[in-house]
């Protein structure tokens, strides 16, 4: 898949309308958690944390240990727990660079430390309002509903509902912060590949641009950003797809201008999981490969624009597999880094959250494609739950962890986000 759009590249600061109507009023809140995935950090980690992804689903042990093997070959650790022990370091110090006094909280969804403990250390420690920041920047159920989901689970089996209010900040996939590293990194791999293809002798050897995110099953892409209220198509017929190729469309736009690099380039796959019988987004990122290849590509820059951090889909996925699979076929190849730590994203996330604090407002909302800024409120129904509803918080159809009264379902009131003051 590929996209274009010139008007990607720059900052789009106006709010759409559907952004409005998802706006939730700055508020006064009194700590900052950080959500994320979570990984196992020792080789007896592992099967504890695969029944915890796949809770519900009857996988038998034999099987999730089959598929544990990225996880074996790099000792049982997944590196995301010590990624977002840095990142939490990170906003702690430009909080304080900023004079920001706001503790920052960290949570997983499957591993220690796990959302409802830390919830409960926050009720514990004085917290009443906390805003969540999570490590996935796009639409879809696994990178958003799922998150708010378990919060709203969280606060119901702790007790916690109607006493701990939880909102999250806006999906970032187009925020500067998030984008621009991705720019940097995209011009340095150009250049790199095309330093290797001349140091073979081949300086103008056809190379192509691969943006890799990870699959998701068929019917959650086609269900991301599908809700009431929502009124606009979406390419591809998927909010989550999208969202990718706009922020594609916008890194390769400010590579060409600031750089004068560019190349070909397509959306790609990876890290997909599941029964083989239900249908994933695809191409795979190897298979694309393979193809690229049998065209007469002679160099692949891989962009990791769907996450965060290096965590393992990165190490293994795309270190490990995309780029053997480069060398077998005797392609020049690098990976651009994730955003990670760098500054300019540590800084947009912490933009992310003066957009919602009272004390220390930022009311510009950049984006840099058409389709941002992202709501705070999620519309009705958004990125449906197939296996049933939960609780659910920061939604504009749910009233859990917002203390009940400012988001009754299908109300107009729920619809403008104006939330508790």
């Amino acid at each position: 898949m590929t996209g274009s759009d010139p008007q990607a590249a720059t900052s789009v600061t106006a709010l759409n309308a559907v952004t409005e109507a998802g706006r939730m009023a700055p508020k006064d809140y009194d700590a900052v958690l950080l959500a994320s995935f979570g990984g196992p950090e020792g080789q007896d980690d592992v099967l504890p944390f695969l029944r915890n992804v796949t809770r519900g689903r009857g996988i038998p042990d034999e099987r999730l240990e089959e598929v544990s093997h990225h996880y074996r070959a790099n000792g049982g650790i997944s590196p995301i727990n010590q990624q977002n022990r840095e990142l939490k370091a990170s906003l702690e110090a430009e909080f304080a660079a900023r004079g920001i006094s706001l503790p920052v909280l960290w949570g997983n969804r499957n591993w220690d430390p796990y959302l409802p403990q830390t919830l409960q250390d926050a009720y514990d420690a004085g917290h009443r309002k906390l805003l969540m920041v999570t490590t996935s920047a796009y639409s879809c159920y696994s990178s958003c509903r799922q998150y708010r989901e378990d919060i709203g689970v969280a606060l119901t089996e702790t007790g916690l509902d109607g006493r701990l209010e939880v909102d999250k900040v806006r999906q970032y996939f187009d925020h500067p912060g998030f984008v621009e590293p991705f720019i940097e990194g995209t011009a340095a791999g150009l250049a790199d590949v095309r330093s290797q293809l001349a140091a073979a002798g081949t300086p103008e050897a056809p190379v192509h641009i691969l943006f890799a995110t990870h699959s998701i099953p068929t019917r959650d892409a086609e269900a991301a950003g599908r809700s009431e209220g929502e009124p606009r198509e979406f390419e591809e017929g998927s909010a989550y797809v999208a969202q990718h190729l706009a922020t594609a469309t916008a890194v390769i736009d400010r590579v060409q201008a600031e750089s004068g690099l560019t190349a070909p380039w397509s959306l790609v796959y990876q890290s997909r999981s599941g029964a083989p019988h239900v249908p994933w987004l695809e191409p795979d990122i190897n298979d694309a490969i393979e193809e690229l290849a049998a065209q007469g590509i002679k160099g692949i820059v891989i962009v990791p624009l769907g996450f965060v951090s290096d965590h393992m889909e990165v190490v293994w996925d795309l270190d490990t597999e995309a780029m053997e699979t480069c060398r077998n076929l005797g392609l020049a190849a690098t990976r651009v880094p994730t955003p990670g730590t760098h500054r300019k994203f540590v800084n947009g996330i912490v933009d992310l959250i003066s957009e919602r604090t009272r004390a220390n407002n930022i009311s510009d909302r950049p984006a840099m494609t058409a389709l941002g800024p992202w709501y705070d409120v999620c519309r009705p129904g958004c990125c449906a739950n197939f296996r049933g509803e939960k609780p659910t918080i920061a939604g504009a159809d749910t009233t859990v962890g917002t203390g009940h009264d400012e988001y009754p379902a299908g109300s107009a009131g729920a619809a403008g986000g104006e939330g508790a003051s």
